[in-house]
């Protein structure tokens, strides 16, 4: 028989617990757990020698067994005459000491200040089923009855599910009177049981209301939260944040409780675990399940702690990716582990420590016991070192950070902190810096190791470089500035280019590593380059070695206003190549690059008219609605009517070439060849290149739209 009620109300019905303790005989049925998942926080806020009022006592075992281990001066009251009657012939003889009354709580017959403890398991929660007027008041009743019974100094130790409209009732209601307000969680509720006894998915919590003395004209309020693995309590601002933090613990046991069970629909599950001292984000955990695998002892679950500075690639990063490294790492449920900047770690083996306990509760249902194996990439937690923190108008928080990417070299990135996964720019540091970062690095572990010995003299030269001066100019870290170099290939003579005075315009700077790769690579060419963040040109000229020349200019403008200007000029420009490389910085639109203004028809036409007539326009597009990139691309095909597009794998960017006339249309093996007559040109004597960038191969997939 499933002696749960039916609906909420009946819980605070006289009538229904007559009935139920009618039905259960004398078998005991433990609301929100045992006596051996409470006896930890109960031990811990009742002393043994104090007065203790149990309300709602029911037939709990609880009190017998406070009892049997010395809390021996205990009053039970209860509402049921059945169950009174019960629990009296269970305990007269075996506790003469223990008292059982049947009486109302909410008109209590004790006198002022009799007890120490007021002890309640479930009893509030029974109660409070709705927020109906008539519930208030009885719930107010009973509340100041508590309040009334209770010495200065003593503790409502109330165990709840916490339940939002129940927290808010009971915070506020003893805020009001000056105590001081504590929740601690006690159980996660997470061992398996019958059906005709379910158990609650949700955690379990005990509010501990601390009685002060009146303090005529205090405002004072204490708000503190304790959680299960932390053993001293957190001080919060208020009772909204209260809320908040104990609605995080609610989901989190939500979500477990659902990935035991493997419920369908959760789609792709992902959670921040918090710092438990500044409340702030320490790991971000994805949960990747896996189907396909079959099921032996070994493969059930896994966690993949990746290397600092590497959550952004593509592997780590997307969702797909991390799909793929499951299926690699043949795990039916794998738990891939980011480590936030800001935060300090010490080891892989601390990290572990730290999140054994932790992400087991992630593990599947069913799994054997034994050791979860850790996994990473070469063992280690990598590198991250954050050069800046700051702020900009226009795109908020950012950081300059630099990481070790998987060949042991260093790279530089700009992270604006709104889209902490998008790397914004990225520049290679020099081999010399990234070996000075090595010894720096091994030199910082040896000085943990041994404080008291003195630094050697040879890493007395270990000191960062100038900002701006440790950057490999010659290198390109994002795929689709690559491409977007290898579209120059569509241009007429390509193994001209370097002698020819090309007129470029390119809107949206960054870390400038996309025109400063033009302006070192081709030294006749002329480049306007817009950005809109004032903050992005001293960034790309601190941190990424930019910097302006006679041939290369930056506009501070909205490069919307900026071409709307030239195309509207009498003396109109007419650029060879028009590239747009620009982030929106409105994430809701489906779209983050461009912004929707920059594909607009009418500005199109702009963009057309300052275009030479066997120019080329490139635009990175990163667009994830589908409906929204096909009106994109007839938007494009419609002002441009030569169009090739360039997807960059395992990113959502495309690169698109827009062409003025269809007569200027290459065909692959055309394009190729074009490509590398581009690429001989530039691996001239004395012009370091990138060996790993091949230009035709940037476009052997480049199609016709």
């Amino acid at each position: 028989m499933n002696l749960l009620p039916k609906s909420s109300k009946e819980f605070g019905s006289a009538d229904y617990w007559e009935k139920f303790f009618q039905h259960r005989g004398k078998k005991t049925f433990e609301w929100y757990g045992t006596y051996l998942e409470l006896c930890e926080v109960l031990h811990k806020y009742i002393k043994p020698k104090e007065k203790v009022l149990v309300i709602g006592c029911g037939n709990s075992e609880l009190s017998e067994q406070l009892y049997d281990v010395g809390y021996q001066d205990i009053m039970n009251i209860d509402i049921s005459e059945v169950v009174i009657k019960q629990m009296k012939e269970r305990n007269g003889s075996r506790r003469p000491h223990m008292s059982f009354l049947k009486m109302d709580m909410t008109h209590m017959e004790f006198p002022d200040a009799t007890f120490q403890v007021v002890l309640d398991k479930g009893t509030l929660d029974a109660v409070l089923t709705d927020e109906e007027e008539k519930t208030l008041r009885q719930v107010d009743r009973m509340l100041a009855e508590v309040g009334r019974v209770l010495q200065v100094g003593g503790r409502y130790l109330c165990i709840s599910l916490a339940q939002a409209h129940i927290l808010k009732k009971a915070v506020g209601h003893f805020s009001r009177e000056g105590w001081m307000v504590r929740v601690h969680q006690v159980t996660n509720s997470q061992d398996q049981v019958s059906e005709a006894e379910p158990r609650f998915s949700l955690p379990v919590f005990a509010f501990v209301m601390t009685k002060f003395r009146p303090v005529p004209g205090s405002a004072l309020q204490i708000f503190e939260l304790c959680t299960q693995e932390q053993g001293k309590p957190v001080r919060l601002e208020s009772a909204d944040r209260l809320a908040e933090a104990v609605r995080e613990r609610q989901h989190y046991a939500w979500l477990c409780s659902q990935l035991r069970r493997k419920a369908a629909g959760l789609g792709s599950v992902s959670l921040d675990l918090c710092s438990g001292d500044t409340g702030e984000p320490r790991y971000t955990l994805h949960v990747v399940d896996n189907p396909a695998v079959k099921p032996s002892r070994d493969n059930h679950f896994a966690i993949f702690i990746i290397p600092q500075g590497r959550e952004t690639e593509w592997l780590f990063g997307m969702e797909e990716g991390r799909k793929q490294l499951a299926s690699s790492a043949g795990f039916r449920r794998l738990v891939t582990v980011a480590l936030h900047r800001g935060q300090r770690y010490d080891s892989m083996e601390s990290i572990q420590a730290e999140l054994s306990a932790r992400v087991m509760e992630l593990a599947p249902a069913g799994m054997p016991p034994k050791q979860v194996p850790f996994l990473s990439v070469g063992g280690d937690i990598g590198v991250r070192t954050v050069q800046q923190r700051a702020h900009s108008a226009l795109s908020g928080d950012y950081v300059i950070e630099d990481v070790q990417g998987e060949d042991r070299r260093y790279f530089r990135r700009l992270i604006f902190l709104s889209n902490r996964s998008v790397v914004q720019s990225e520049a290679r540091l020099l081999k010399d810096v990234s070996h000075r970062g090595e010894v720096s690095h091994r030199a910082q572990k040896k000085r943990k190791k041994d404080k008291k010995k003195q630094q050697p003299a040879d890493l007395s030269e270990d000191v960062p470089p100038a900002p701006g001066q440790c950057i490999d100019k010659s290198y390109l870290c994002c795929e689709h500035h690559k491409a977007m170099i290898a579209g120059l290939a569509l241009l007429r003579n390509p193994e001209l280019l370097l002698e020819t005075p090309l007129a470029l315009l390119v809107v949206g700077l960054g870390g400038g590593s996309l025109p400063l790769f033009i302006h070192d690579h081709f030294p006749k060419s002329r480049i306007d380059a817009v950005e809109i963040d004032p903050s992005m040109l001293e960034v790309a000229t601190q941190w990424f070695g930019f910097a302006q020349s006679d041939r290369m200019k930056v506009h501070i403008a909205d490069g919307l206003d900026y071409v709307t200007s030239l195309a509207g000029g009498e003396a109109r420009p007419h650029y060879d190549v028009i590239m747009f490389d620009v982030d929106s910085k409105d994430p809701t639109l489906g779209m983050s690059c461009p912004p929707p203004a920059f594909v607009d028809q009418l500005f199109l036409q702009k963009v057309k008219s300052i275009l030479s007539r066997e120019g080329i326009f490139i635009l990175n597009l990163v667009c994830r609605d589908l409906g929204l990139k096909e009106s994109v691309l007839a938007g494009l095909r419609a002002a441009f009517p030569l169009l090739y597009v360039r997807r960059i794998e395992g990113e959502v960017n495309e690169i698109l070439f827009c062409q003025l006339h269809p007569e200027q249309k290459l065909a692959t093996p055309e394009l190729l060849e074009q490509a590398q007559a581009l690429e001989r040109t530039l691996r001239k004597p004395g012009q370091s290149w990138d060996d790993t960038y091949v230009l035709s191969d940037m476009l052997k997939t480049v199609k016709i739209v």
